[in-house]
């Protein structure tokens, strides 16, 4: 897989508020696209194949495992996810950059063939907050809210790789925060080396200097 553009990965523990950070980092930038993910589990009421996820069945995504073509995959409360290679190519090939929405364990594994992606964590402002936030959701029992928590705290201590770390405490603060590092990550010095080489190599310029004479 060849890159012509930037990769950003997003990570957050489940109910941080990534998903509407996303919608709203999206909506600002109009070069960067989201590269749907692949899932094995059931669509939920509203979602459309191909737009929130591409939903396949186990044996087909096993099969894309064994041949290759994600580039990062993981297995989460039972269910399958993973980002195609060929989605992120296709977008690259377009002009894009690309945004992977994805869980910890994905994101080390991109790091990992990527070492160049800028990845980002988001943070609750507390665990208590993060609580609050799952059981108003109102699509979990009190059991899996727990286990949400709890894995919660697995993906917080292992935020220690990612670049940048983004506080959900102010919806707005945050979104603003996450435009200025995608935009601001294109320009760090390893890819402008082009175009310092390119005004190396310009021939200096005849210029005539009025009012001097040699």
């Amino acid at each position: 897989m060849s890159s012509k553009g930037e990769l950003f990965v997003i990570a957050a523990p489940s109910g941080t508020g990534k998903t509407s950070l996303i919608r709203a980092l999206l909506k600002r930038l109009d070069r960067l696209a989201l590269s749907v993910s692949d899932t094995t589990r059931a669509p939920r009421a509203g979602e459309i194949d191909g737009q929130q996820y591409h939903f396949v069945d186990r044996d087909s995504f096993r099969r894309g495992i064994e041949a290759g073509r994600y580039l990062e995959h993981a297995e989460v409360f039972g269910n399958l996810y993973g980002t195609a290679r060929d989605h992120v190519q296709d977008l690259w090939d377009q002009g894009r950059d690309v945004l992977l929405e994805i869980d910890v364990q994905g994101a080390e594994q991109v790091i990992e063939h990527y070492p160049d992606a800028c990845t980002i964590f988001i943070l609750p402002p507390s665990m208590a907050t993060l609580a609050r936030r799952l059981v108003n959701r109102n699509s979990d029992a009190p059991e899996v809210i727990r286990r949400r928590l709890g894995e919660a705290r697995r993906e917080i201590a292992a935020c220690g790789n990612f670049c940048w770390l983004v506080v959900n405490d102010d919806f707005d603060c945050a979104v603003k925060e996450l435009v200025a590092i995608v935009s601001a990550w294109p320009l760090r010095r390893h890819r402008q080396a082009q175009r310092v080489r390119q005004l190396l190599d310009e021939s200096p310029p005849d210029l005539t200097i009025d009012g001097c004479s040699e």
